[in-house]
């Protein structure tokens, strides 16, 4: 009998259902297979931050009808993104103790509930990333909405007025944001999008950038986005939010000219800007042009060259965006701004 050597493996050994998602950068799907390729260390993380995997693991006992149990975890990786093999081990060597010691638990929904209790590796995710995390599992599960659906429904259109926002519940947005191919949702959240303050709709972005977005939603943040850059002074909050809300966007062209007209003004160097490209749309740095704009307004950045280098290393990180990153770094037709800034970047790695 060949020897369980994953979580995966182990967990599935008392028959339950697993589902696994991404906590890190966006709260996103990672299919079994996928995942157990990870956990063998075939290949990287698929979304890393901060060169950990930050990870939800839902399972269900398939024979019972009780809520399913969720563990958050985060795991070391390699120079490469792949799982550090000693840290997930030290994990199944400290779960399975654990579920020894309490062995004597009414269940073994009970053991394994406990199980992560005192685990270094356990994490507890930050109220809004719970909240859409709650959104997602409850639109997987097909279970209702939380009660608070229906008011933001109510609200986003537009009937008890764009002032009355801060009544909202983050729980609310964040099922609507999971829900946008029901109750009419895409033409209300569409319609709102270019007319209400920028609080709400910037908490609604941050919900929509783990959602794939229709055309007609992405439409309306790059009109948004055109109205903002038309003020005196434009807000980077908001611009940095439309930039996260259109990240998984399916209407490709729309989502690049938001990007493209938001990094061409002259507030597109601050780092906000930037990191929300980097850090939540950077599958668009596939694009050769979005990429060298990035990079040429990554180089005078608002925060310094600490910034350009921390977002360079966070880059440089993730699956299937180094030799494009380094294609444009080498491109010998690269602004003098930008020369420089990789030159402090490699000077310093070198010279640590």
């Amino acid at each position: 009998m060949e020897q369980i050597s994953t979580i995966t493996e182990f967990l599935e050994t008392s028959g339950a259902r697993l589902r696994f998602f991404d906590m890190g950068r966006r709260v996103d799907k990672i299919s079994r297979d996928r995942f157990l390729q990870f956990e063998k260390t075939a290949i990287p993380y698929p979304f890393p931050l901060q060169q950990q995997a930050w990870f939800a693991l839902l399972f269900q006992d398939k024979s019972s009808q009780q809520e399913p149990l969720i563990w958050f975890l985060r795991l070391p990786l390699d120079e490469q993104g792949k799982l550090l093999q000693a840290a997930r081990d030290d994990f199944m060597h400290r779960l399975i103790e654990r579920i020894g010691e309490k062995m004597q638990a009414d269940s073994e929904g009970q053991q394994l509930e406990s199980a992560l209790q005192d685990n270094p590796y356990s994490f507890k995710p930050k109220d809004e990333r719970m909240a859409i995390f709650h959104a997602r599992i409850s639109r997987l599960l097909n279970a209702p909405p939380s009660r608070f659906y229906a008011h933001a429904q109510h609200y986003f259109s537009g009937q008890p007025g764009w002032e009355q926002w801060s009544f909202v519940g983050y729980q609310g947005i964040a099922d609507l944001a999971a829900r946008l191919d029901q109750d009419g949702n895409e033409t209300i959240v569409a319609s709102a999008i270019t007319v209400m303050p920028a609080q709400p709709l910037i908490a609604l972005c941050h919900c929509l950038e783990n959602e794939t977005l229709p055309r007609q939603i992405t439409q309306a943040l790059l009109d948004r986005v055109d109205h903002e850059l038309q003020q005196a002074t434009t807000d980077p909050g908001l611009l940095a939010a439309a930039i996260r809300g259109s990240a998984r966007s399916s209407a490709q062209r729309p989502q690049r000219e938001l990007i493209s007209r938001i990094l061409t003004s002259p507030g597109g160097n601050h780092i906000e800007i930037l990191t929300a490209v980097s850090g939540r749309a950077w599958e668009q740095l596939l694009d050769a042009e979005i990429r060298h704009l990035f990079l040429e307004r990554l180089a005078e950045n608002s925060a310094g060259q600490e910034a350009f280098n921390l977002c360079m290393a966070d880059l440089l990180y993730l699956p299937g965006m180094r030799q494009p990153i380094l294609a444009t770094v080498r491109d010998p037709n690269r602004s003098s701004r930008l020369s420089s800034a990789i030159g402090a970047l490699f000077q310093g790695v070198t010279g640590q």
